[in-house]
């Protein structure tokens, strides 16, 4: 055998290699026996893990694994077909288990990703959740600056107070080293330093409006970070090498007060805002946060709503403060009007006695002088003077009604009375005067004019005396025509009397009367002048026509009884119609209407001698006294006069059948005897009938005659014809309200 020089090689032979193997075989089938022990133990101990059943059949596939390598030991000696049996057997068991396991792995590997993938989104939203309720812990801290801020500011409306509040809370709540305000000039051209936080800033300082940084705040309602260098920032004094801080400016709305007034919410005006400056302090790192800019524009704007309230109170304690002036020199005024109407009445009152007691000596004494046998010329200028004297007193009682009319104490005396026979009776009193003047006079009656009616006869009588008298008077010759009518729905309105609104009821209706005469007429543009007090056609040719007061008087009594007065005249020359509409009402049907549809008897054939009546006077005026004596000592009364209350009270007794008192003895002296003489006199047909001489007939002085239990009151002055028919009312029916 030939020996072989070749280099050996290093490798160890092939029984050590097998040793090795062996021994690796075994380590490998250890550390495959221990794992599924581990993986049971882990199994065992974990209570959540979702993967169970593949730990297990992995476990299995190391197992085979283990169970190979194991077999594998017997392979290195002589070993019979079992153990060839066995090791393929096994080997075939570790392939299909690990396909198994592979193709297993496939389908778990996406979900163990997708866990993954869960676990950081979890993570990212535990991080946003985190960063958003540290955004809400920063706004819950806003907010409870705010609501703080806001409490600290309304807690006033002095607008002084709130601005210095703001800058206060808003320093001590952001740490700010200043905090200034900048409100606009009277001008509007300019903002002025007006408020600081230190106070050690030149306040009063003024930078024009215009400025760049300045619009550009006002052009937003977000707070803007500004250069610390520009003018509306320079708010501290320059001291020495520092680095400013971050600075801030918001706007201000501020309440334009301009068109301000009472009952009216004033406008808002979005041209006129304050600005609000912040600057942190200099020399750190600190910026501004998200949070604090919010926190400075929500207090801006709750700076905005207080200054509007504040300015709205101020407004209107100003506008109460001159309410209050306004009110105080109304109610003077009104005090001053009351006293003056007071004043007027005395006057009037005064005045009305004064002039009717010579006017009643002048009217009685000339009545009595013309029942005298007299000449034809001593008889006219007799007439002269009772009728001047006449026209003296309607003149008085013009004056009167006019100043009770405007003082509304003048009431309408309603009640039940013969419409027919007011005018038949104005018809019978003006005829004779139109027949002097050769005037034909006719009265025209409607057929369905109620013959009854309710309302105030005495104003009705006066406006039909008034206007039929005009007619009378200024026409020369010619006719004049009354006619009364009941007015139709369609003939009610009228354009010339807009405030007219009539309003018809089944127990009213209107009267329609027209006066027309032939008179020398009145032209359009003195129409309206006609019923204006004192005022004069100037249209009468320089006639005296009057005081003026007549047509003034009438309207006032047609608006009392809810009508409407008015004239028509087609120029001069053409005559004119005077008509007017008032309300009335229907009576019911009762005894008291059927006494008064019986007509009166004629005055002419009631006695014209009253001889044996036994009549006390009482007047204080000895002319007064002396006038009433002999009116009735004429009419052949047995008078008695006496000047005093006490004198009365010691002379009357039931012999005395009628007692006149003079109303207008100082201290009511005349209504106090007139109580005594009814107390005296407990039987009424022994007392006798009280009447009192007054000059005023107003519902005060009716009242007080009725209160004090007279039987009725004479107005002054009075003639022959006047004491005769009152006596013989008051024989008849026991009282006598006379008003004219």
């Amino acid at each position: 055998m030939e020996s072989c020089n070749c280099i050996e090689p290093q490798w160890p032979a092939d029984d050590l290699l097998m040793k090795y193997q062996y021994i690796s075989d075994f380590f490998i089938a250890l550390a495959y026996f221990s794992i599924p022990l581990e993986l049971i133990y882990f199994v065992k101990k974990s209570a959540v893990f979702p993967y169970r059943w593949v730990l297990v059949q992995f476990g299995a596939f190391i197992v085979l694994c283990g169970a190979t390598h194991l077999i594998n030991l017997w392979m290195f000696y002589v070993h019979s077909r079992t153990v060839e049996v066995v090791q393929t057997t096994a080997k075939v068991l570790t392939a299909v288990v690990s396909c198994a396991t592979a193709l297993m792995l496939v389908h778990i590997i996406p979900d163990l990703l997708s866990v993954k993938t869960r676990e950081l989104f979890l993570k990212n939203k535990a991080a946003e959740l985190d960063r958003e309720m540290g955004l809400i812990r920063t706004q819950e801290e806003t907010g409870r600056h705010v609501r703080m801020l806001t409490h600290e500011i309304r807690s006033t409306l002095d607008r002084r107070t709130i601005l210095k509040t703001t800058l206060v809370e808003l320093g001590r709540t952001l740490a700010l080293e200043e905090c200034a305000l900048w409100m606009p000039t009277r001008t509007g051209l300019e903002l002025q330093l007006s408020y600081t936080l230190r106070q050690q800033n030149p306040v009063g300082f003024t930078v024009p409006i215009q400025l760049p940084v300045i619009n550009h705040v006002f052009s937003t309602n977000h707070a803007v970070k500004i250069s610390p260098n520009c003018p509306v920032a320079r708010i501290r004094p320059v001291t020495g090498k520092y680095m400013p801080g971050e600075v801030v400016a918001v706007r201000v709305p501020l309440l334009h007060l301009s068109n301000f007034q009472i009952n009216d919410w004033p406008e808002l005006s979005t041209k006129r805002y304050a600005l609000m400056v912040l600057m942190l302090p200099s020399d750190s790192a600190r910026q501004w946060h998200v949070h604090e800019l919010e926190l400075v524009e929500v207090v801006a704007d709750q700076v905005a709503v207080a200054l509007s309230h504040a300015a709205i109170l101020e407004e209107s304690m100003r506008a109460q403060e001159q309410l209050m002036e306004q009110n105080v020199a109304l109610d003077l005024a009104r005090r001053e009007a009351e006293t003056a109407v007071r004043a007027r009445n005395d006057f009037l009152a005064v005045m009305n006695h004064e002039m009717r007691t010579p006017l009643h000596a002048i009217i009685a004494l000339s009545s009595l002088l013309q029942e005298t046998e007299l000449t034809p010329e001593q008889r006219l200028m007799v007439e002269t003077i009772l009728r001047s004297s006449n026209l003296l007193a309607t003149l008085i009682n013009d004056v009167l009604d006019l100043s009770r009319l405007e003082d509304g104490s003048l009431k309408l005396d309603v009640g039940i009375f013969n419409l027919h026979a007011v005018f038949k009776g104005v018809h019978n009193l003006i005829k004779p005067i139109a027949s002097v003047k050769k005037l034909l006079i006719t009265l025209n009656l409607a057929p369905d004019l109620p013959e009854l009616a309710v309302g105030d006869e005495k104003r009705l009588t006066q406006v039909l005396l008034n206007i039929i008298g005009n007619a009378v008077k200024f026409s020369k010759e010619g006719s004049i025509s009354i006619t009364a009518v009941v007015a139709k729905s369609e003939s009610l309105r009228d354009s010339r009397a807009p405030d007219f609104i009539p309003v018809q009821t089944d127990n009213q209706f209107y009267l329609r009367v027209q006066v027309k005469d032939s008179g020398p007429g009145v032209s359009p543009q003195d129409i309206p002048k006609l019923f204006t007090k004192f005022a004069q056609s100037q249209s009468l040719g320089g006639r005296n026509s009057g005081s003026g007061l007549g047509l003034a008087i009438c309207k006032r009594f047609v608006s009392l009884m809810e009508g409407h007065i008015w004239i028509e005249s087609e120029g001069l020359g053409k005559g004119c119609a005077a008509i007017f509409i008032v309300k009335l009402g229907i009576p019911e049907r009762s005894n008291e209407t059927k006494l008064l549809l019986v007509p009166k008897g004629p005055m002419n054939h009631a006695p014209t001698n009253f001889s044996g009546l036994k009549v006390l006077v009482m007047d204080e005026n000895g002319v007064g006294r002396t006038v009433t004596r002999g009116l009735l000592m004429h009419l052949g009364c047995d008078v008695t006069a006496v000047s005093s209350g006490d004198e009365c009270l010691l002379v009357v007794s039931s012999e005395y059948k009628v007692v006149l008192l003079d109303s207008s003895m100082p201290g009511g002296d005349s209504y106090e005897v007139a109580v005594q003489i009814r107390r005296r006199f407990t039987n009424w047909q022994e007392r006798p009938l009280i009447v009192a001489l007054t000059g005023s007939t107003d519902w005060v002085t009716r009242e007080t005659c009725l209160r004090a239990g007279m039987d009725g009151f004479i107005l002054k002055p009075v003639s022959v014809d006047k004491m005769r028919s009152v006596l013989l009312e008051l024989l008849e029916h026991g009282v006598v309200f006379d008003a004219q």
